[in-house]
């Protein structure tokens, strides 16, 4: 990742931040700037932005997460099953990959449910995709994982076979920016 790579990458995120202050009310860009100093938060960042995820800063409970806020889950990372077991497990046509996966290899987590009811608390997302999100162990273990998403003005969390996978679902990442 080069000096501009970086300089283009920050003015794109210092815009961001500050066109949508209600994900993070109260904090200022240069308190995040101070924050973003690291190389592993700026590459798991340009990660996210360039499979368009659209990476910003939520303030959730006190703590400060750079989560995917594009509209729709991140085209980057559509048509994948939820996670590797799910993928070897599918008879005809597996997907290249899983969520769980793409996540790994980016250094981010899935969103669980809780972040996701919080983020769509404050904005809009989702509304004509749907994203994978983070699936406690006794629902996987009985072959299932979670997804949500948002209609008619309400957010909605359903469950679907883990090797499924859809032209319209991905997953929405995330990590802790201390």
């Amino acid at each position: 990742m080069g000096l501009n790579q970086i300089n283009e990458f920050k003015e794109i995120f210092k815009e961001r931040f500050q066109r949508n202050m209600k994900r993070h009310p109260g904090l200022t860009w240069d308190q995040i700037d101070a924050k973003l100093n690291h190389k592993d938060v700026l590459e798991k960042m340009l990660q996210m932005e360039q499979s368009g995820g659209e990476p910003d800063i939520f303030l959730i409970n006190d703590q400060l997460y750079v989560m995917d806020a594009s509209k729709e889950t991140p085209k980057g990372r559509l048509s994948c099953c939820y996670d590797e077991e799910a993928r070897l497990s599918r008879k005809k046509f597996p997907p290249e990959t899983s969520a769980h996966m793409l996540a790994k290899a980016m250094g981010i987590k899935l969103v669980d449910e809780t972040l996701y009811l919080a983020m769509q608390a404050m904005d809009d997302f989702d509304l004509k995709t749907s994203s994978w999100i983070e699936t406690p162990a006794e629902l996987r273990k009985l072959g299932g994982a979670l997804f949500g998403d948002k209609r008619y003005g309400r957010t909605f969390i359903y469950h679907n076979g883990a090797d499924s996978y859809y032209g319209s679902r991905g997953f929405r990442g995330y990590f802790v920016l201390n």
